[in-house]
């Protein structure tokens, strides 16, 4: 009789949704994990008949699916969900939040960062992608949660209630890289903030130093009418033409939001290989625009998905980021068939990682794969009769029906209960941040 193969958890008995080439779907499946990585995904009889987990994670009546993808976030402006609404972005960043920020703190980022990082696993995200200020701190809040995070400092020309000037910027930036080089959940990438934030000096020079490192670099990109016409006025280019004369997309890049863009300007997107991040609840609320995600689409870039962050959000559950994906471009384009909620799905999962350069570690269930899983309940009301799971998981589930999340093959929700952060104790520490922070705008005011 021979042994049974020791591995660290096998997740068993789910409706299996691979995300791979395939999107093949599996009644009664069952994901085995070793070291981290998806060792093998099959029937759970097979693997049980070759396996002998440590660790079983039943998943009987849920859907089992890679862990969502938020492509673009600012995970510490929790602490600003609320503050200032129902107003023009430039408005609301240029009279609320940059003041506000500027007397920011390390403490109220950290502290941020911890109620995103549980608001996200509690709703499914496993992997985020971050810009903010103190971003050592988001880093090391990941970290805790035991989330996938790609990270970076946001870089202007104004001096940083962080690192100061913005020579100190690039100096933080390069010891984030240096310090978190190896790890394997936190990444740092060089994050410019926009090109009408950057000027041309400072973007060549973020290009210099995210491609020295070897990784990305991460901008906000023709995200408004009046970016394009700041920087046609400036430059007498638009906000890709202005990069690309720059050479700054010659690397990885990634764009957020690309929202003002003619089909020349996707084509030179395509050709540089820059992905994309549609955030379409952010766009919504600060009347930013459609970003004409199907034409990318259909020209070949990937498009992931992101929240944004909740102050213009206001939350981080990508679930109901999907639901408005898909409803946006249908009553845009006036074509009910219009982003299907298969599309969308693969933006919240294997797209995303494509569009962040993460796709060879994660987005989809297959073995080799870093082991980031997520289990979905299927028995809601909202979720019956099930006549088509893809549909299901766009149109009609929530973040709250998510009961369990694996991140490197370390379970960090079960039964819906966060078990990598105190909540608890963190938004009582955000409790008193919001007094200080109320002060702040009563002041401005």
């Amino acid at each position: 009789m021979s042994l049974l193969e020791p591995i660290d958890l096998l997740v068993e008995n789910g409706l299996l949704l691979s995300m791979d080439h395939s999107m093949r779907i599996l009644e009664g499946g069952a994901v085995g994990v070793r070291g981290g990585a998806i060792l093998e995904v099959g029937p759970t009889r097979e693997l049980r008949e070759r396996y002998l987990p440590s660790q079983v994670l039943d998943a009987t009546g849920c859907a089992v699916l890679p862990g969502l993808i938020n492509a673009h976030t600012h995970a510490p402006m929790t602490i600003f969900r609320g503050l200032a609404d129902d107003l023009p972005l430039m408005e609301w960043l240029e009279h609320y939040i940059f003041p506000v920020e500027t007397h920011l703190q390390a403490e109220w980022v950290r502290c941020g960062a911890l109620l995103a990082c549980a608001e996200m696993l509690l709703s499914g995200t496993t992997t985020f992608c971050d810009m903010y200020l103190f971003e050592g701190e988001v880093a090391k809040a990941a970290k805790e949660a035991g989330m996938r995070a790609l990270v970076g400092e946001v870089l202007y020309d104004f001096p940083s209630p962080n690192y100061g000037p913005i020579e100190q910027g690039f100096r933080y930036t390069e010891e984030l890289i240096q310090s978190w080089e190896g790890d394997p959940l936190v990444r740092i990438a060089v994050e410019p903030h926009a090109p009408f934030t950057c000027s041309p000096q400072l973007l060549r020079e973020a290009r210099r130093l995210a491609d020295s490192y070897q990784v990305p670099l991460i901008t906000h990109l023709s995200e408004t009418s009046h970016e394009l016409e700041r920087l046609q006025q400036t430059y007498g280019l638009s906000p890709v033409r202005h990069l690309q004369s720059l050479g700054i997309l010659e690397g990885p890049t990634i764009a957020d939001h690309v929202v003002w863009v003619d089909e020349e300007e996707i084509e030179i997107l395509r050709e540089h290989g820059v992905g994309v991040v549609h955030n379409p609840e952010s766009n919504m609320k600060l009347a930013s625009g459609v970003a004409p995600v199907e034409k990318m689409l259909k020209a070949g870039l990937p498009v992931g998905l992101g929240t944004d962050g909740a102050a213009s959000n206001n939350d981080l559950d990508l679930f109901r980021e999907m639901d408005s994906a898909a409803k946006l471009h249908k009553v845009f384009s006036g074509n009910p068939a219009a982003m299907q909620a298969s599309t969308v799905l693969s933006m919240a999962t294997c797209l995303g990682a494509k569009a962040l350069g993460l796709d060879k570690l994660v987005g989809s269930l297959e073995p080799g794969k870093r082991a980031d899983l997520i289990l979905v309940d299927l028995g809601g009301a909202h979720l019956s009769p099930r006549h088509n799971l893809v549909s299901h998981l766009v149109y009609a589930a929530r973040g709250s029906d998510v009961k369990g999340v694996v991140v490197e093959g370390r379970i960090l929700v079960e039964g819906g209960r966060l078990l990598s952060l105190d909540l608890k104790s963190i938004m009582e520490a955000l409790g008193e941040i919001s007094k200080e922070i109320k002060k702040l705008v009563g002041q401005k005011r």
